[in-house]
């Protein structure tokens, strides 16, 4: 019978080791590493959101060998970044920082999470695109209720912790679960910013500024978990409905408010055309 060296074991798992070691450096060598910049305040809700939606698209996308990475940027260092590191950047900025941010890196999708200033609209900046709803966008939304419940006083909101259809019950739990708290309509618009561009590359779009710019003009059909393939107008404002709070308590109704306009037109909330 064949004996094995005292030592075999040893160099048995010694050569294995090797092996993992060498596969995993294969794998890291196919890897495909995506970078996000973040500018804003990193103790919000905002920045929650946003990295719920960075870790939801890394589970996405190991399967295909991306990985998706975070810097983060406070605003007052907004002028030391530089287009060249990042496929996307996200945003929570003033309408005047964001708008000199814009005009300096231009090649480069923007997605502004929390600004709701309706003049940003009217100028449909190239390469901005708007996931929160504007002012005009609330504004339109009362307006169609009232329409339909004279008397009646609501609040318009993207998004509600309560809001359980089309999967939202799950999205809810699952930033329940990371943050200890409740989603709100800025957490919400950090989530959809990180998991919309992270989607869009995993889906085949070329991990580089351009090709994911093209993609949001002109492809871009995006689940928010709100019932709706979402799509960006040219103004860059993100179609969505908006949902309704009365006296603290979550409606079982949403604008665009059936009766009072189709339900499915979503230009009818908000600015539709630019003004330049």
């Amino acid at each position: 019978m064949l004996k094995l060296a005292n030592n075999a074991p040893r160099r048995l798992y010694a050569l294995t080791a090797v092996l993992l070691w060498v596969a995993s450096g294969l794998a890291r060598a196919d890897e495909t590493v995506v970078h996000f910049a973040y500018i804003g305040d990193t103790h919000t809700a905002t920045y929650e959101g946003v990295k719920l939606g960075l870790h939801e698209s890394n589970l996405q996308g190991k399967f295909l060998n991306y990985r998706f990475t975070l810097d983060d940027y406070p605003p007052s260092r907004v002028g030391t970044i530089r287009e060249s590191n990042y496929v996307a950047i996200l945003t929570a900025l003033n309408t005047d920082k964001l708008r000199a941010l814009a005009v300096r890196i231009h090649h480069v999708p923007i997605l502004n999470l929390t600004d709701k200033d309706d003049s940003l609209r009217e100028h449909c900046i190239p390469n901005v695109f708007h996931i929160i709803q504007s002012n005009a966008m609330d504004r339109d939304a009362v307006a169609q209720w009232e329409k339909k419940h004279p008397g009646s006083r609501v609040k318009a909101t993207a998004w509600d912790p309560r809001f359980v259809k089309y999967a939202g019950r799950d999205l809810n739990k699952r930033y329940t679960a990371k943050y200890h708290k409740k989603m709100n309509e800025m957490s919400w618009a950090g989530w959809v910013g990180a998991r919309m561009i992270g989607d869009v590359i995993v889906r085949g779009t070329a991990p580089e500024p351009g090709p994911v710019l093209k993609f949001l003009k002109t492809k871009l059909a995006f689940d928010g978990q709100k019932g709706l393939d979402m799509t960006f107008r040219k103004t860059g404002q993100l179609r969505q409905p908006l949902l309704f709070v009365e006296n603290g308590k979550l409606l079982n109704a949403e604008a665009p408010v059936r009766g009072v306009v189709d339900p499915e037109d979503y230009d009818s909330l908000g600015i539709k055309n630019c003004s330049e």
